[in-house]
C-alpha cells in the first residue's frame, strides 16, 4: 500500500512541515523538486498549491492532503473533510477573508459595492457572497498582490488576513468579514473507503492532534516532601490529575503534570513556595488523548 499525500505549497508549507516533524515524521524538500521524502516507505508525498489541493484529492491524483476550508469551498470539492487542524502560517488558529477598501473609500459596507469592482483570488466564495447580499458587483481574479490593486485597479478587495497588518500598511480598512477558514485534513472517497488507507489516514490524523495539542503545553516534574504533597497538588491546573509516585528513598514523592504554558511564569515561584523542590519544565512533542 502506498498512500499519496499531500503537502500544500506556499505560505502553509513551512508550519506544516513543523506540525509532520512535531508528529513524528521528517520530510525534506530537495531543492525545487515537488516530490519530497518522508521517512515512512507506506508514504509518498507530492506538493500543490493549498488553491488546488482539493481538486486533486477530488480527482484522486493525492489520497489525502492538508488544505484551508476557503479552497474546498473554492473548489466545491466532493471529498471527506477528516478534522480541523488549528495552525496557519503565523500562529495556532483560523484566518479571514475580509471585505476591505481604502481608507477614504466610501464604501462602508457591502451593499455599497453595487457596480463597484472587487479583486480577489477566492472568486467563487466571492461572488456567492454578493449574491447573497443582492449586490451586482464585477468580481476580477487577482494573481497576487492584492492589496495594492485600490483604488486604481479595484474599488475593494476581499483577501485574507491573519492580523490585518498587511491591509494597514497598505492604507485599506476591513469593512466585513466574508469567511473564516482553518486548515482541513481532507481525503479522496476511494481512499478513505480503502481499510489499509483508512487506517493509516486515521493514525496520521491522530499524530498531527496530538502534536497540535502539545503546541502550548509543557511537562513539570517536581519532588515533594510528603508533609508538603496537598499543598502543592491543589496548586496545579492539571490537563488530568497528576502523577504522584513515591520515591525510593526517604519519605519524598515525584510529582507529574501537564499544564498550558501560559501559567508557569505564575505557577512556579508558588510550587517552590508550598514546597516544591527539583522543578523541572519540558516542551511536549504530542498530547494524545
Amino acid at each position: 500500500m502506498k498512500l499519496v499525500l499531500g503537502i500544500p505549497k506556499g505560505s502553509l508549507q513551512e508550519s506544516t512541515m513543523k506540525l509532520f516533524r512535531k508528529a513524528g515524521y521528517n520530510i525534506t524538500v530537495n531543492g525545487r523538486s515537488y516530490y519530497p521524502k518522508i521517512d515512512d516507505s507506506e508514504i509518498d508525498c507530492i506538493m500543490v498549491r493549498a488553491q488546488e489541493m482539493a481538486r486533486y484529492v477530488e480527482q484522486g491524483i493525492i489520497d489525502v492532503g492538508l488544505t484551508g476550508k476557503d479552497w474546498i469551498m473554492e473548489n466545491d470539492a466532493d471529498i471527506v473533510e477528516v478534522c480541523e487542524l488549528l495552525y496557519a502560517k503565523q500562529g495556532l488558529g483560523k484566518v479571514k477573508w475580509v471585505l476591505a477598501a481604502p481608507e477614504e473609500s466610501e464604501i462602508n459596507n457591502v451593499k455599497d459595492l453595487e457596480g463597484k469592482r472587487v479583486a480577489t483570488e477566492l472568486v467563487n466564495v466571492s461572488k456567492k457572497y454578493l449574491e447573497e447580499n443582492g449586490v451586482n458587483a464585477k468580481v476580477e481574479f487577482s494573481w497576487g498582490a492584492t492589496e495594492v490593486k485600490p483604488p486604481k485597479l479595484a474599488d475593494a478587495i476581499i483577501e485574507v488576513t491573519e492580523t490585518g497588518s498587511s491591509l494597514k500598511a497598505n492604507k485599506l480598512r476591513i469593512i466585513e468579514t466574508v469567511l473564516e477558514s482553518s486548515t482541513r485534513m481532507i481525503v479522496n472517497k476511494q481512499a478513505w473507503a480503502d481499510e489499509k488507507k483508512r487506517k493509516k489516514i486515521e493514525n496520521i490524523r491522530m499524530l498531527l492532534e496530538g502534536a497540535l495539542r502539545a503546541e502550548n503545553m509543557v511537562g513539570l516534574m517536581m519532588n515533594v516532601p510528603a508533609e508538603k504533597l496537598d499543598a502543592v497538588v491543589k496548586q496545579l491546573p492539571a490537563l488530568k490529575n497528576p502523577t504522584v509516585s513515591k520515591l525510593y528513598l526517604g519519605d519524598w514523592y515525584d510529582v507529574f503534570t501537564v499544564i498550558d504554558e501560559k501559567y508557569v511564569r505564575e505557577l512556579t515561584p508558588k510550587l517552590k513556595e508550598v514546597g516544591a523542590q527539583g522543578i523541572i519544565e519540558f516542551p511536549l512533542n504530542k498530547v494524545i488523548d
